[in-house]
């Protein structure tokens, strides 16, 4: 009669199961696998977790397009933005700065 009236603290603790081997590197693998592909960041004053912007070999999308891109793949993706201006197709002459700088005597100075 005494032991139905015992508290409940007073008895037995729940045991923890401890993880087999694969279902260890299988938590792990899931943990890099969301690190991967989100982040914490802090909105109105709370944590929460988003995801990553795309990356190629580490640098953001657009900057990879910029730095690596021809403009061929440029025009043919509509990106016209970022394609390069080259002044020598619209005709201007090449400038001839030596004859600029020379003087009536032919001293370059």
């Amino acid at each position: 009669m005494l032991q139905a009236l015992a508290p409940k603290s007073l008895a037995m603790a729940k045991v923890k199961k401890q993880l087999t081997p694969a279902q260890k590197s299988a938590k792990k693998a899931a943990q890099a696998d969301r690190q991967r592909k989100y982040q914490w960041v802090f909105m109105n004053g709370k944590q929460a977790r988003i995801k990553r912007p795309p990356t190629v070999d580490g640098m953001p999308v657009d900057q990879f397009i910029e730095e690596n891109a021809d403009p061929v793949w440029l025009h043919q993706n509509e990106l016209w933005e970022l394609m390069p201006i080259e002044d020598d197709l619209f005709g201007s002459e090449p400038s001839t700065e030596s004859s600029e700088t020379e003087d009536e005597n032919g001293i370059p100075f």
